[in-house]
């Protein structure tokens, strides 16, 4: 889909700049009623919610089909990304009316994990952060919150294993994942960059931004702190500093953006993962993970990859882990597109249920997106 935008004027509008804003405020009244309207379908999609026992209220497959469909029929000339957040934003709101939920993420605040849980929830969630992944699980299993963000997968460092080991014990499934870029911009109270002495951040964000601190920054010093919410309280706290953090920390903070893209390698991404007690339903575009655990005999992995090849199941992305019960024993975390509900997963999960010696454990069937 390419966002486009109109090069010839058209003869319909005004072109005076006082009838072009009476244009728009006509405009935004039209946006405002239609926006109440909505409000009303959404309360009476509460109602009927309600007197239906075990109904989720949040349901990431059918806002990810909201998205795509916006997406089909989006000509420009506003930005599809732009289109996403206020949509995001719109859903948010709209949930709050039928039920207010809350989210815990691993903390501490302005991380990319918080920034990952206000993508996928937007603001109008009650959104709390503790201090390890594990928390966030018990967090979610105690019902202190509906659903969890946690991380899984740094372009840098890879798969977060924490996570994983998590999902061992824990009855909670995925719900949702959400990818994040991993963008970087340099933070400060000062106005002007030549200003800044000191650079404070996280030791992973500073090592991916090192290039551009040497290049842009060569007299700072580079200092090395606990986490991103610590380099920008640094910044926010002593005259002539920065922090490297996610944009997100700039209004948090109270910060000024100094410089955007301080990172070195571009197009880089994380993986954050929705944790909570039910799948959604399919979305039409799904993914699936399962972990497997079988016994340590030649030939095994072959056996059961060779289950998802027959039903021409598509495999995304295969981990191994120690499965910490016995040495020598491994897990495999598996991805794969389907929903563990559709004819063909369906048929390879069933078909692995029968080989002896193999466990299965589905952690969750999620939409497919990435937005």
């Amino acid at each position: 889909m390419h966002d486009h935008h109109s090069k010839q004027p058209d003869p319909s509008l005004p072109t005076t700049l006082d009838g072009l804003r009476d244009a728009i405020d006509s405009v935004d009244d039209k946006i405002h009623d239609l926006l109440m309207e909505r409000a009303q379908y959404v309360l009476q999609v509460g109602r009927v919610k309600g007197h239906a026992p075990g109904v989720a209220f949040y349901r990431p497959e059918r806002e990810a089909r909201i998205h795509r469909r916006l997406e089909k029929r989006h000509r420009g000339p506003l930005p599809i990304s732009g289109l996403h957040r206020i949509y995001r934003e719109i859903i948010s709101a709209s949930l709050s009316l039928e039920k207010k939920l809350t989210v815990a993420y691993l903390g501490p605040e302005a991380t990319f994990t918080h920034q990952a849980a206000l993508k996928q929830f937007g603001n109008a969630f009650d959104t709390f952060a503790v201090q390890t992944i594990a928390e966030v699980f018990h967090e979610v299993e105690v019902g202190r919150a509906d659903y969890g963000v946690v991380p899984v997968e740094n372009s840098i460092e890879g798969v977060v294993n924490h996570t994983l080991d998590c999902f061992v014990d824990s009855p909670l499934k995925i719900c949702a994942e959400v990818l994040l870029p991993e963008v970087h911009v340099l933070l400060s109270r000062e106005m002007e960059i030549s200003r800044i002495r000191k650079v404070f951040g996280h030791f992973q964000a500073i090592r991916q931004c090192r290039g551009w601190l040497d290049k842009h920054l060569p007299e700072a010093e580079v200092i090395s702190v606990s986490s991103t919410e610590q380099a920008a309280k640094r910044a926010a706290d002593k005259k002539r500093s920065a922090a490297v953090a996610g944009v997100y920390a700039a209004d948090h903070f109270g910060l000024h953006v100094l410089a955007e893209h301080v990172e070195d390698d571009a197009d880089k991404e994380n993986r954050f993962l929705v944790v909570g007690n039910k799948s959604p339903d399919p979305s039409g575009q799904d993914k699936t993970s399962l972990m497997l655990s079988f016994r340590d005999q030649p030939g095994f992995l072959h056996r059961v990859l060779g289950v998802f090849a027959q039903q021409e199941v598509n495999l995304t992305r295969i981990e191994s882990r120690p499965s910490r019960k016995k040495a020598w024993d491994y897990l495999f975390y598996v991805d794969f597109e389907g929903h563990h509900d559709n004819g063909t997963v369906a048929t390879a999960l069933a078909s692995l249920a029968d080989i002896p010696g193999v466990s299965a454990k589905l952690l969750g069937s999620y939409p497919l997106r990435a937005l």
